[in-house]
């Protein structure tokens, strides 16, 4: 038996891989019960923040992340092309069906029982009845004290904001124009030949002050960075003028519980990368490389792209735009933007405590606490950043809960695949500068014999992990798993 505490993306796909072994799992999720400020349904594993699980193709980390999970099962990865929206080379969703499509697979499971109630305190534990602590950035205040008493000091957090969505119709359709950065686009939606597909290179993105710095604010946020289809507002040097300057004298609204703000340094609010300097927003979220305004045939001086936020089509979000303007604040300024004049927001961007542990401290790379392995730890909530890592999180501590369950040793994917990569590094860096991380090429073990250019070097890493990955799963027994919504096979 083994149980879970948190129904987010972490905590339904743990549930989902312990269940795959024959092992049975309760799930606790607080919500409806107790609610949250940012949740707006009851539903599983439901998406706050974005509907975007970026870059869907092998030339980039988590492209290769994501296709792992695919061979592994993954009920997120089947959630997730089960409600896709299109995006270009990207993978987005509808984050309605999305969470629909999870709660119902989880609901049904004959060996997946869901309670719908908060925990207090972490549960007792022991080698045969392991307890996943998988509760997000949003974990309550009593149970966030126990898990503080449980590591230690090592007890941190940072806030993470969201970005607005406006209703499709309310766009000045003749303002903006509906192109892929770089031409790029997915070949089809799934298998190896459609995840490779490269894109036409123009040139590259000019040096600037916040690039020679070794930052891109926003990329990690869902910003179009080569792969997408997008609706795109256009912006003059004047009107990006008058916009920088519309921003950085907003009035914020103000972050409660805490007195210093840390924010993930791939998620910034827009404000916060405004007051960095005036050309940070034009080489982060508003950067034009690579978009052609068809009417002027030239580069933009700056753009604010649009992502189809659902299936009906009736809703974009901003993105790369999380913010903690005042609602009446981003009403005025967003409607600086070119197109976006008379729009009408859906939802506007907000702020919210974001709760994690210092993982290179306080766990093993098999997600496990060091101090007592019957407890794991997945999600946001164990030092990860982003959907995919959270999920990929919450797949290898379900995979070793389930073979804690049965008396069986608990085991990661090497450092050379993305899956392996992630949990080494969370458990490894160095914990004096420790902040979330997204997966990166970077993390990975390094080729011995790398090809000269740099696009083939990133295939090369990713036709080693999943060569690594293939070899792993042999070794355990495995079998490359599709991603049908049914009760996956036992392990």
């Amino acid at each position: 038996m083994v149980t879970i505490v948190g129904g987010g993306l972490a905590g339904t796909e743990a549930a989902w891989q312990v269940a795959a072994q024959g092992v049975a799992v309760t799930l606790y999720e607080m919500r409806p019960g107790v609610p949250t400020l940012v949740h707006k349904t009851d539903g599983l594993a439901e998406l706050v923040c974005s509907n975007s699980f970026r870059g869907d193709k092998l030339d980039n980390a988590v492209g290769l992340l994501k296709e792992e999970m695919r061979r592994l099962g993954s009920l997120v990865m089947s959630a997730a092309e089960a409600s896709r929206v299109p995006a270009g080379a990207a993978l987005a969703v509808d984050r309605h069906q999305f969470s629909e499509h999870v709660t119902r697979a989880l609901d049904t499971h004959p060996l997946i029982t869901v309670r719908r109630e908060e925990v207090p305190a972490v549960p007792a534990s022991t080698e045969r009845t392991p307890v996943i602590v998988a509760t997000g950035p949003l974990t309550s205040e009593s149970l966030s004290a126990d898990i503080a008493r449980l590591v230690g000091a090592e007890h941190l957090y940072f806030y993470d904001a969201i970005s607005p969505i406006v209703l499709s119709d309310t766009i000045d359709r003749t303002r903006v124009f509906r192109q892929s950065r770089w031409g790029r686009s997915l070949t089809s939606a799934g298998g190896d030949e459609g995840l490779r597909g490269r894109g036409r290179r123009r040139r590259r993105e000019p040096n600037a002050a916040a690039a020679a710095a070794g930052q891109v604010p926003g990329a990690a946020c869902g910003v179009d960075d080569g792969q997408g289809d997008y609706l795109n507002c256009p912006l003059t040097r004047d009107e990006y003028q008058r916009f920088y300057e519309a921003v950085i004298g907003a009035e914020s609204a103000t972050v409660h519980d805490f007195d210093n703000e840390r924010f993930f340094e791939g998620c910034l609010p827009i404000e916060v990368m405004a007051h960095r300097g005036v050309d940070t927003l034009r080489f982060g979220p508003m950067k034009p490389v690579g978009l052609i305004d068809p009417r002027t045939n030239r580069e933009p001086y700056a753009v604010v792209q649009l992502r189809q936020d659902n299936i009906a089509g009736d809703h974009f979000s901003l993105v790369g735009f999380q913010t903690q303007l005042k609602f009446g604040e981003q009403s005025r300024v967003l409607r600086l933007i070119p197109g976006l004049e008379g729009a009408e927001f859906v939802r506007y961007g907000m702020v919210h405590r974001n709760t994690y542990v210092n993982s290179p401290t306080v766990l093993a790379e098999t997600w496990q606490l060091r101090r007592q392995p019957t407890v794991f730890f997945a999600g946001q909530m164990s030092g990860v950043e982003g959907y995919v890592e959270s999920a990929a999180s919450g797949l290898v501590a379900g995979f070793n809960a389930g073979r804690l369950a049965r008396g069986l040793t608990v085991s990661v994917p090497p450092r050379t695949t993305a899956i392996g990569a992630l949990a080494y590094y969370a458990s490894h860096a160095d914990p004096a500068h420790y902040e979330p991380s997204n997966i990166t090429f970077g993390i990975m073990e390094p080729l011995a014999q790398p090809p000269r250019g740099k696009a083939d070097r990133k295939l090369a890493m990713s036709e080693r992990g999943l060569e690594a990955l293939a070899t792993w799963m042999a070794m355990h027994g495995l079998e490359r798993r599709g991603t049908s919504p049914g009760p996956a096979p036992a392990v």
